[in-house]
């Protein structure tokens, strides 16, 4: 048929038409006509829409306009989603850059997974973990060229990936690595290969990421999208000292993420028994499963870079009560249509369960299967943890921080009033983090519970709380330390019902709760007694003073008496500079009384090495002093730490911190006071030796005097300047006890103008010395 478009050619030629012809054309222009309109009726909506919402709607620039190329791993000649004229030129089309192909180097035996510590994982996926470097290696359509080319990677997690929110990450390629943020250098290019170094930073969301790259010029980009099968498993990284999850120790953390089995104790104080459990964190499926249940939950991903956040969250995922969580608890001795808790050995069966299933709960467990679950996800996220049982274990249901027995007149027991029990034993979890949501001091070990006993903020979960927090009775610390303490300290008080109705205590058992607090031993198979990290010893003055200081914030606080008086004060105080590395540490401790009467003050001190993120290292001395103070008497007390109390602990920033604790005699009042402190490290001096010019040699020479009465050990000097030299390991050697040295480097500036040259020193026994020259480099004259 012939087109309106041709009538012209035809018209040149005599014809004879019956009028079809004329119809025909008649209605193609009506057609044509509709059409037009249609466009002009669009295009006047689009333009509506341009100026009511230039957001949502941007008005497009022809200088702007670029081809997006979406390529899938099975896409091997891809073709552009556009027609533009510039595509079709078959030559600018084998000119652009496209990804062909991505290797995550995620073998078990590979660099990643092996320097990530994740080759245990029985699992083919990329297993890294958060704050360290990574490889990925792209197969391109050609070389890449720096000069022309753009490259980036994009990290998405959770169902609405946000870049606010931390959840969709733009990862850009830089030059240099700096660490401790998401960025990615090329370290490697071979022909049509690259290979990227890519970086984390240590407060990354944990989780699993879907990866894309992007590569783009001046007019065009393509995506290159790839399966399931190649997503990215992020893990917490207790290897890591920036992650909050940090453990110093090598021994700790092959016990505490890396030991698939563990022992579970049970039974009383004075007849213990023990169980194997199989954690199995790194079975195949196991990484999944446990991904599911923090998805499961419901929470945003957003939250999943704070492990307080996410051993919340799975603390009320384990139970079933309130969120259809892993197991289901059942403590009534029927059991029929589920396994009974004691037929369980291990989570591995229970957890891929709860996962086939879709997340419905397993039946049955009690706290030691709660347990047990919960140490093989929290280890296999990568915190740090560990199953721990309790004796006599108190169960505190009214937030009175005592557990409490009611008799009625004739000393008979009111049932329906005795709500608070006490547990032949009772079986929860450790894990290890620091707390920059409290004050220093109170980081390292947190106890936190899956058995569905008490709601905390309305679900069925417990803690974090911190076992620093806990043993001295600070129960106003979040999370849940009220309860915890209840658990291992508090006291067993009777109470009678008078002829009024009202209630009055008439005995208390004070050392009835709280006994041989266990767990597996680092490297054996051991049973280890960690009762002190809980509470002071039963009896002691300091362990009366935290069960006062805690109950005084609970429901019954009248079961205590208060202080009759608080007329005395302690304050710490420390003269001058900080003390030197290597000497005695003074302070002053200065205690007055206000008061009239002469007062007979305890008082217990204690001073630990902290690290910088508040954990608590190590104790490091302990004094107790017993003062008889007169009427408004102000006594000073000097007290010193020796060097030889702390030189085995120091670390990083040297940290320490003394607290004190005590109690008036004649007016029970408590006292309580924490100082920090820090011992200072030597610099390193620096001196330019004659003029630095550009392109022409210099040198400095690096002064340092060893400030510790012992050899400093394999010594290393690190020195670096912008424009003056790159980075450089000098190593050294052995330097004596309290020897000075000298070294001289040799460097030849490259740019003028003012800069800086940084040294420090490295070694076992000594951290946090470096020093800083002000280099002015002259141009070379002509």
């Amino acid at each position: 048929m012939t087109s309106i478009r041709n009538r012209s050619t035809l018209g040149r030629f005599p014809t004879v038409n019956f009028g079809y012809e004329e119809d025909k054309e008649k209605e193609t222009e009506e057609a044509e006509e509709a059409e037009e309109n249609k466009s002009q009726k669009e295009n006047s909506c689009q333009q509506w829409l341009w100026k009511v919402c230039p957001c949502c709607c941007p008005k497009p620039n022809d200088d702007d306009l670029t081809d997006t190329l979406i390529i899938g791993p099975g896409d091997e000649n891809p073709k552009d989603s556009t027609n533009n004229s510039v595509t079709d030129d078959d030559e600018l089309e084998e000119l652009f850059l496209r990804v062909q192909s991505v290797d995550l180097m995620k073998s078990k035996s590979g660099e990643n997974r092996t320097e990530h510590h994740t080759d245990l994982y029985q699992s083919e996926n990329c297993i890294i973990r958060r704050g360290q470097k990574f490889h990925i290696l792209y197969t391109l359509s050609r070389p890449f060229n720096p000069n022309t080319d753009k490259l980036h990677l994009e990290f998405k997690t959770g169902p609405l990936p946000t870049v606010s929110k931390g959840t969709h990450v733009i990862i850009p390629l830089v030059e240099e690595l700096k660490g401790n943020r998401w960025e990615a250098a090329i370290v490697s290019q071979t022909d049509k290969s690259i290979k990227l170094s890519v970086n984390s930073p240590a407060s990354a969301v944990i989780g699993k990421y879907q990866v894309s790259v992007e590569t783009s010029n001046s007019t065009k980009k393509s995506v290159f999208t790839h399966d399931s099968a190649n997503d990215v498993y992020m893990l917490f990284n207790p290897w890591c000292k920036d992650d909050t999850v940090f453990m110093n120790s090598e021994d700790e953390r092959n016990e505490y993420v890396l030991n698939e089995i563990g022992r579970i104790y049970y039974g009383t104080e004075n007849q213990i028994g023990v169980r194997t459990w199989n954690y199995g964190q790194f079975d195949d499926g196991i990484l999944a499963a446990c991904i599911f249940v923090l998805e499961k939950s419901g929470t945003p991903p957003s939250g999943w870079g704070d492990p307080v956040n996410v051993v919340r969250i799975i603390s009320a995922m384990i139970n079933a009560p309130d969120d259809s969580g892993v197991v289901q608890g059942n403590w009534s001795g029927v059991y029929s249509d589920g396994n009974a808790p004691t037929v369980w050995s291990g989570s591995v069966e229970i957890l891929k369960q709860y996962h086939k299933t879709s997340g419905k709960p397993v039946k049955y467990g009690q706290c030691w299967i709660f347990a047990g679950v919960f140490t093989t996800v929290l280890r296999c996220l990568g915190i740090p943890s560990r199953t721990v049982s309790n004796f006599s274990s108190a169960h505190d249901t009214d937030v009175s921080l005592t557990t409490d027995i009611y008799l009625d007149e004739n000393l008979e027991p009111i049932e329906h009033l005795n709500a608070d029990s006490v547990w032949n034993f009772h079986v929860w979890n450790d894990c290890w983090m620091a707390r920059p949501d409290l004050p220093e001091g109170y980081g390292g070990w947190q106890a936190v519970d899956a058995t569905p006993q008490e709601t905390s903020q309305g679900t069925f979960r417990c803690g974090p709380a911190s076992l620093a927090a806990v043993r001295n009775g600070q129960v106003y610390l979040k999370h849940d330390c009220p309860f915890v303490f209840a658990e291992v300290n508090s006291d067993k008080i009777y109470w009678m019902k008078n002829a009024d109705g009202t209630f009055s205590q008439i005995y208390s058992e004070k050392k009835v709760v709280g006994h041989k607090i266990s767990t597996k031993a680092v490297g054996s198979d051991e049973r280890s007694d960690i009762t002190h990290l809980y509470k002071h010893a039963e009896g002691t003055e300091e362990e009366r003073i935290a069960v006062e200081t805690a109950c005084r914030y609970g429901s019954k606080a009248e079961a205590y008496s208060s202080p009759t008086a608080e007329d005395i004060s302690v304050e710490v105080t420390m003269d001058g500079k900080d003390p030197n590395m290597g000497e005695d540490a003074e302070l002053t401790i200065t205690v007055q009384n206000s008061s009239s009467e002469q007062r007979n003050v305890f008082l217990h001190s204690q001073a630990a090495v902290m690290y910088y993120t508040g954990v608590h290292k190590a104790t490091v001395r302990k004094d107790n002093t017993d003062l008889a103070m007169l009427p408004n008497e102000v006594r000073v007390l000097e007290w010193s730490l020796k060097y030889e109390d702390y030189k085995g602990h120091l670390i990083d920033q040297a940290a320490l911190m003394l607290t004190l604790s005590g109690r008036v005699s004649e007016t029970q009042q408590v006292l309580a006071t924490q100082f920090s402190f820090r011992l200072r490290t030597p610099d390193l001096i620096i001196k330019p030796i004659g003029k630095a010019v550009v392109g022409e040699k210099t040198a400095v020479e690096i002064l340092f005097t060893n400030p510790l009465p012992q050899v400093l050990k394999a010594v290393i000097f690190h020195v670096e300047g912008l424009g003056l030299l790159s980075a450089q390991k000098i190593p050294y050697g052995d330097i004596g006890s309290h020897a000075s040295v000298s070294i001289t480097e040799h460097f030849t500036p490259t740019l003028p103008g003012p800069s800086k040259l940084l040294a420090s020193l490295d070694c076992k026994q000594l951290t946090q010395v470096h020093g800083v020259a002000d280099i002015t480099v002259e141009k070379r004259s002509s």
